[in-house]
């Protein structure tokens, strides 16, 4: 099956989590998940303990369809965890929806991952060995088996050896223990912050899930850190000694809400010095800016701003279109792709346009609104994409293609400008995309191939995880 945006990369998942024993914390959470819903749109679940015991609800679709307010009322405890996800295809099943809640000899946990293992396959195959049964396809089980073996002095113990033993991307919290945890990889690949709510803390994918819930921005977790929520407060201890940093590129230039700050840097700002940078690189005559929504929008006006060229609305959103799935046929193709986007003729006809979106990873989409721009009157499209080509797969949680079906693997920039139908095609250089973030502390696995964490030779095969 088709769905229209298939030519985005998919963020795997984002977690929240509250310990406050004088609020409602499964509403709370519901409203943290409603913030970060663009980071999962296929499942979502909550947990909650008062303690002793966890309860959890969790269910295919989006938080508003999973939950109704009579589950939220009575989902009752002092802390809980969240979860929104979505998954590889194939692997769109109940059962590996999170968070994930298990009986263990020292009591019960519950366990919410943002990220992937890159020597998941290892662990699994090494606990087979040892006796355990795992009843999901996600690496999240393996987390929760590595804790559970290693419990037998503290619970923070057990995090840490657990955390010797991971390779890969996660950023997790975790119930347990009368405590909410939070975790980060030591190359803090995945986000994951703190918020302080009157006296109560919060963990969050993004920030912007605090300002919902009215929580205020304490800081980042640190990569390698544990962070220990309870009575007593907020405190943490080392878990890893943290490596050199290598946080997602795509988080600042796609996946991430623009109204969010991720290492202290804010997404928004970012993604307009990527339009600044652009234009740096690539100044184009040209009569019109215009954007491909919502991701390219900051980076075109960025773009607009620094060459003094009008930006306009050529391409509206219907912004109450969910995921539409048609038949693979080329007209149905092209009915999906307006029924999200559709192009604004009396701005774009008789006009010279500069068109930017974020990325281009199989060029499907890029082709049809190429096409789209032309037919309402454009006489030139270019086309500019503020992130390098994406040639390399992803393993640490990204859905981006096998590497053989990424057209910049396949194709050479003015292949692809072929391909897509522009005028002209330019892509911002890595050089300029550091430049516009103002670090280098920054995965770019995806365009260069430079893993920063080593991948096991069962993993790499796949290309694709499971989470």
């Amino acid at each position: 099956m088709f769905e229209y945006g298939d030519d985005k990369p998919k963020e795997e998942c984002g977690v929240f989590g509250i310990y406050a024993p004088d609020q409602e914390v499964a509403r709370l959470t519901y409203y943290g998940l409603y913030a970060l819903q663009h980071r999962g749109q296929e499942s979502a679940g909550i947990a909650v303990s008062d303690g002793r015991s966890i309860d959890l609800h969790k269910g295919m679709g989006l938080v508003s369809e999973v939950f109704s307010d009579s589950i939220v009322e009575g989902l009752k405890g002092k802390m809980a965890i969240g979860h929104v996800r979505y998954s590889t295809t194939g692997s769109s099943l109940l059962a590996n929806a999170q968070p994930l809640v298990v009986h263990y000899q020292k009591g019960m946990m519950a366990l919410a991952h943002n990220g992937n293992l890159t020597n998941a396959s290892d662990l699994r195959e090494e606990l087979g060995k040892k006796g355990a049964v795992f009843q999901t396809t996600v690496d999240t089980e393996a987390i929760i088996n590595l804790i559970s073996r290693y419990r037998r002095d503290s619970f923070e113990d057990a995090l840490v050896k657990t955390m010797m033993d991971l390779r890969g991307a996660y950023a997790l919290v975790i119930l347990a223990e009368d405590k909410l945890f939070g975790i980060r990889d030591p190359h803090g690949v995945r986000p994951l912050c703190i918020g302080r709510l009157g006296g109560c803390y919060c963990l969050a994918s993004e920030s912007c899930a605090l300002d919902t819930i009215g929580a205020e921005f304490v800081r980042d977790v640190e990569p390698g850190e544990i962070v220990v929520i309870d009575e007593e407060g907020l405190h943490s201890r080392r878990g890893l000694n943290q490596m050199k940093r290598a946080a997602c590129a795509f988080e600042y230039i796609y996946f991430a809400r623009p109204d969010s700050t991720m290492d202290q840097l804010n997404i928004a700002e970012s993604r307009r010095q990527m339009g600044i940078e652009l234009a740096r690189e690539c100044p184009i005559d040209a009569d019109l800016v215009i954007a491909v929504p919502d991701s390219g929008t900051a980076s075109a006006l960025g773009y607009a701003t620094a060459l003094g060229i009008p930006f306009g609305e050529g391409l509206i959103k219907n912004r109450y279109v969910g995921r539409t799935f048609i038949q693979p046929t080329q007209a149905m193709r092209e009915v999906a792709v307006r029924l999200k986007l559709n192009a604004n003729t009396s701005v774009l006809k008789d006009k010279r346009v500069v068109m930017i979106d974020d990325s281009i990873v199989r060029g499907t989409t890029s082709s049809k609104l190429v096409e789209m721009v032309k037919k309402a009157g454009a006489k030139e499209v270019h086309f500019l994409i503020s992130s390098p080509p994406v040639a390399y797969p992803c393993f640490y949680g990204i859905d981006t293609a096998e590497r053989e079906k990424l057209i910049a693997n396949r194709l050479d920039v003015e292949g692809i400008r072929k391909y897509v139908g522009a005028d002209s095609l330019h892509y911002i250089s890595e050089e300029g995309l550091l430049r516009a973030l103002g670090t280098e502390d920054v995965c770019l696995a995806c365009f260069n191939g430079a893993y920063p964490i080593s991948v096991s030779s069962l993993n790499r095969g796949k290309n694709n995880f499971e989470i």
